[in-house]
């Protein structure tokens, strides 16, 4: 065996170990995803194998170790304005509705990954802003939650390299609201970055501390979850609401055996989900 061997053992131990603490279901077969993501870590943190770091992610021996596979199996990649639909219908149907209630309006962009999502909704509300001026008299408050500590930081810092710009970003959006930084990356203008708050959450917790929210993305995150885990992060998303809510799902996930607690609403293209009245 190799330094970056995994052992079938070893693998059921760190999945039962990840769905334990973040509620992610690796399933069969993904030991080459788990090979991937921690090989690095063996290097970084003095381990002789694999097997040696997962062991003692497992024990909690070295707690900035176990943060970081953690960090590293959790995120994943994502785009700009990803979809395309999920912002039109936030601007052309969520928020003019929603601005009627004559109060900020609050959306939580949860497991936010790298900050694509947050950021393109603040610019889909800036362009809104701009199209009609006056109709958001309140604003718009964005809270943004990830479990990973490093990618909150990266958020905060709203910096992306070229691969990252050219994934769902027009030119026209880039002109508008970045700005040259370092190294040839470029940063998200103060404008867009005042409009989100960046806060840690694991989505097997309570969010009593978030408070209620007039909208919530959850997109291209459930699919991660067992049954059961689902279930629980939907019951809590919709307690999260206010009266009258929108949850908003990935393309390919749907409330179909999960939750009771919504009512479907077909938009042309997509689909979301409004919290029923109890």
């Amino acid at each position: 065996m190799t330094a970056t061997s995994l052992t079938e053992q070893e693998y059921q131990e760190f999945s039962k170990f990840l769905e334990q603490q973040c509620g992610i279901v690796l399933g069969a077969a993904k030991q080459y995803l788990v090979r991937s993501r921690l090989t690095p870590l063996v290097a970084r943190y003095q381990q002789p194998s694999l097997g040696a770091l997962i062991k003692g992610v497992i024990q909690g021996i070295n707690r900035e170790m176990r943060i970081a596979a953690i960090d590293a199996m959790t995120t994943n990649e994502t785009l700009w304005f990803r979809d395309v639909y999920p912002y039109e219908i936030l601007t052309d149907k969520l928020l003019p509705e929603l601005a009627q209630h004559k109060r900020p309006i609050k959306i939580w962009s949860a497991a936010s990954s790298s900050g694509q999502e947050p950021y393109s909704m603040a610019m889909s509300v800036l362009e809104l802003q701009s199209r009609r001026p006056g109709i958001l008299p309140a604003g718009v408050q964005i809270t943004a939650t990830d479990i990973s500590s490093a990618m909150l930081e990266a958020c905060r810092k709203g910096e992306y390299d070229n691969l990252a710009l050219s994934r769902g970003l027009s030119p026209e959006r880039k002109r508008l609201f970045f700005e040259a930084a370092d190294e040839g990356r470029m940063r998200v203008t103060a404008k867009v970055k005042s409009m989100v708050n960046f806060r840690p959450q694991n989505l097997k917790d309570s969010y009593a501390l978030l408070g209620k929210f007039d909208i919530i993305f959850c997109r291209n995150v459930l699919i991660y979850f067992s049954p059961e885990m689902k279930a629980q992060v939907l019951n809590q998303m919709a307690n999260s609401l206010n009266p009258g809510g929108y949850l908003m799902l990935g393309a390919s996930e749907s409330l179909s055996g999960l939750s009771d607690r919504f009512e479907m609403v077909r938009c042309n293209p997509g689909i979301i989900y409004q919290l029923k009245a109890r």
